[in-house]
């Protein structure tokens, strides 16, 4: 089973990217941040373990994540124990994923002898993730130091932070658009997000650099 799919890695791990980014557009509001989403964050987690399933020792790791991610979201589902304990415990479970699975996609770039179409999504892929690594750091920001982040829309059936306005945050900081309706308002956050943006920007200017090069090359020996 795992051997017919795997050929279709990069297609998957990035359609469940997309619909967790776009996901709150289809669906009314409270249904997608009680329920859909992290149904949504597991399914990704599932094809990250799709595409590491040829390393055995991040497929355990993954596996284990995997088990500590929906322990916690059950314990939540059930309303047991600190529920901003175990949100952040499962932040960091996220953040430690989407770190790991940046850098095993860049790191198949790097190596990748020609340019294809898993080597095209697979950029895109990995850029998607540092958004929503950011995103996981920003969440953990305001967590632990509430009003952090100014302009932040509350959901109207739930007093807590709108999760998606941090995410677009995340990804306008990345992509240097900055529109300014969001602002760091403590030196933690403004230092993450310098990080946030200094991540995007290197990204962008060494991965575009080594597919070009490799794109190139290929194109010579032809």
């Amino acid at each position: 089973m795992i051997d017919k799919i795997y050929p279709y890695r990069f297609q998957i791990y990035l359609f469940t990217l997309v619909a967790i980014l776009f996901g709150s557009l289809l669906f009314p509001e409270k249904i997608y941040e009680n329920i859909l989403s992290n149904l949504l964050f597991i399914a990704n987690l599932l094809a990250g373990i799709l595409l590491i399933s040829k390393r055995k020792r991040l497929l355990f790791f993954f596996i284990f994540l995997l088990v500590i991610v929906g322990l916690i979201l059950g314990l939540r589902l059930i309303d047991f124990g600190d529920r901003e304990v175990l949100r952040f415990i499962q932040m960091g479970g996220y953040f430690l994923f989407y770190a790991v699975v940046t850098k095993v996609v860049i790191f198949q770039i790097w190596n990748s002898k020609r340019v294809d179409e898993n080597v095209i999504l697979g950029v895109i892929s990995g850029y998607i993730s540092l958004g929503l690594i950011g995103y996981f750091i920003c969440t953990s920001i305001e967590m632990i130091y509430p009003g952090s982040f100014q302009g932040l829309l509350l959901s109207v059936n739930n007093p807590e932070i709108k999760h998606d306005s941090i995410m677009y945050y995340s990804y306008i900081t990345m992509l240097t658009i900055g529109y300014g309706d969001v602002l760091p308002t403590t030196q933690i956050a403004q230092k993450a997000s310098i990080l946030i943006g200094l991540m995007g920007q290197f990204y962008l200017t060494i991965l575009t650099a080594i597919m070009v090069g490799k794109y190139i090359n290929q194109s010579s020996n032809k």
